[in-house]
């Protein structure tokens, strides 16, 4: 059986459309909570697939957070060892920093239902599956471009969306992989956020039911695609 880390950095925020595909392609999982269990980096490479969930801190804040040193060696680790890991919100945000790009504020807080634009290269990647298709957004933190990593999408908001370091790895800064019944969740666990930012809960609400079932097709196919080309999985059902 393959082998899928995730490290989690807060318990409402899940693989989502990710972890039924993962299942029925026979992988298990090994869950990681953030800051509360042990991250073995000295067996970083174990794993056949990690992803590196988001979570409502910076990927600069690392004396405040001193455990995420240990997840960026981790990353670093199976980077250079071509091991495919994932990255989503915050694990985009350190794949990026741990391979050498700058990590800031972006001094709006883009947080709602949108399409991203993608490049050519995003649309010869799996994530043309995304074209045309709103996806949930929730950050205020934005990446520069790593050295050897090819930019996939783009919003207003923020020139990198998404990027791609060779086959094996994977970054994105919005969540393609939400299943709408969680929206729940992160409504009152981010409560505080989208109160700040002067967001309504129940447009997002609103918002979610009403694109995320297209988007759940579309994450299903992109997600499918990628784990394609990294082994010999069988077809699964959109």
């Amino acid at each position: 059986m393959k082998s899928c880390l995730v490290v989690r950095h807060v318990d409402f925020e899940h693989l989502g459309t990710l972890e039924l595909l993962l299942r029925q392609a026979g992988f298990g999982m090994r869950f990681v909570e953030a800051g509360l269990d042990h991250l073995p980096v000295s067996e970083a490479t174990d794993d056949d697939l990690a992803v590196i969930l988001g979570g409502p801190i910076g990927a600069y804040e690392g004396a405040e957070y001193p455990f995420l040193a240990d997840e960026m060696r981790l990353i670093e680790r199976r980077l250079a060892s071509h091991r495919p890991t994932l990255g989503i919100c915050l694990g985009a945000q350190l794949m990026a920093k741990t391979l050498g790009a700058e990590v800031y504020p972006c001094g709006v807080k883009e947080i709602g239902w949108e399409e991203v634009t993608l490049t050519s290269a995003g649309t010869a990647s799996p994530l043309r599956a995304l074209s045309g298709v709103p996806v949930l957004h929730w950050h205020g933190d934005v990446f520069d471009l790593p050295p050897d990593a090819v930019n996939l999408a783009s919003t207003a908001a923020c020139p990198h969306q998404a990027f791609a370091l060779g086959t094996h790895g994977l970054a994105l800064q919005f969540h393609a992989e939400i299943a709408a019944d969680e929206i729940e969740s992160w409504l009152i666990g981010h409560a505080v956020e989208i109160a700040a930012a002067g967001i309504s809960p129940r447009a997002l609400r609103e918002a979610t039911h009403r694109h995320g079932a297209e988007l759940h097709h579309a994450a299903r196919q992109l997600f499918s695609e990628w784990l394609g080309r990294l082994w010999d999985l069988p077809d699964q059902p959109r």
